[in-house]
């Protein structure tokens, strides 16, 4: 099998594209471990399907997968690089698109240069829809480890996440606690686990543990999440920079369960070509 495909990345946080419109593609959790390594394959932390749509109020469909072969529900970064695909591919003439992704639909929108708009809907803390394991709704959980607690935020935008926060997040044991937070009992579907620096109410500091990849440049979603928690926990303003190894995002919340979550970055094109499997 013949794959064409693209290489883009949104602040480092890097995918493979694959348009499956124009092409015949069924990848197997092997082959997509195979297109995600970074030494044998063409790397990347996620794979990008841009299928046709199954709804009808749909534009298109779209579908991620981890480094390891999982499904996931929602990637924020992915989703700016899905949007520039499409239109720089010539398959939509539309700057505003809606997506429909495992966790519901979102939109984009096409901005100046190549920053990319995303409305990733409204956070969700309700414990069972997260999933995450816990007797009541909280603003932070107290999460028991092998030889520690760890007092977190728990969140899904889409996909679950724990936002973690930390004085310095140069130092943050992201390695250690990242695995051990991901593969949890309390999260049913694995996580997604942030830690977060506070610098004011108007930035932060973050560094990612993703679910299937490990420690990213840069989460989209992650950074969504990272901005609710800390609005939930009275330390954030309405508008936050949010820093990532890879570069910086603009998150927006208005801070009530019902207010989309807005977050505005760059989506960028590396290189095509064909891949044989």
């Amino acid at each position: 099998m013949s794959i064409h495909f693209s290489k883009m990345h949104g602040l480092g946080n890097d995918f493979v594209v694959i348009d499956t419109t124009g092409q015949t593609v069924s990848l197997s959790p092997d082959q997509i471990r195979f297109i995600a390594n970074r030494h044998t394959g063409i790397g990347c932390d996620q794979v990008l399907l841009v299928e046709p749509p199954h709804q009808s109020e749909a534009d298109f469909r779209y579908r991620i997968f981890n480094a390891d072969g999982s499904e996931a529900e929602q990637c924020g970064n992915g989703a700016r690089c899905f949007a520039r695909f499409v239109h720089d591919h010539g398959l939509t003439d539309k700057t505003r698109l809606r997506l429909e992704t495992a966790s519901g639909p979102i939109e984009t929108e096409l901005e100046s240069g190549n920053l990319v708009a995303v409305n990733m809907g409204p956070p969700c803390f309700r414990p069972a829809e997260i999933p995450f394991v816990a007797d009541r709704e909280a603003d932070t959980y107290t999460i028991d480890l092998d030889d520690r607690s760890v007092e977190a935020g728990v969140v899904s935008m889409g996909n679950p996440h724990a936002v973690v926060l930390v004085e310095n997040v140069a130092a943050a044991p992201v390695a250690e606690i990242g695995p051990l937070l991901e593969h949890h009992p309390r999260f049913p579907r694995r996580v997604n686990v942030g830690f977060m620096e506070v610098r004011d109410p108007n930035r932060i500091r973050l560094r990612v543990h993703e679910r299937g990849a490990g420690e990213t440049m840069a989460c989209g979603s992650g950074a969504c999440a990272a901005v609710v928690s800390g609005r939930r926990r009275r330390l954030l303003a309405e508008r936050v920079v949010v820093e990532l190894p890879g570069g910086s995002l603009m998150i927006s919340w208005q801070g009530d369960v019902d207010s989309d979550v807005w977050m505005t970055g760059p989506a960028t094109f590396v290189f095509e070509g064909t891949i044989v499997l």
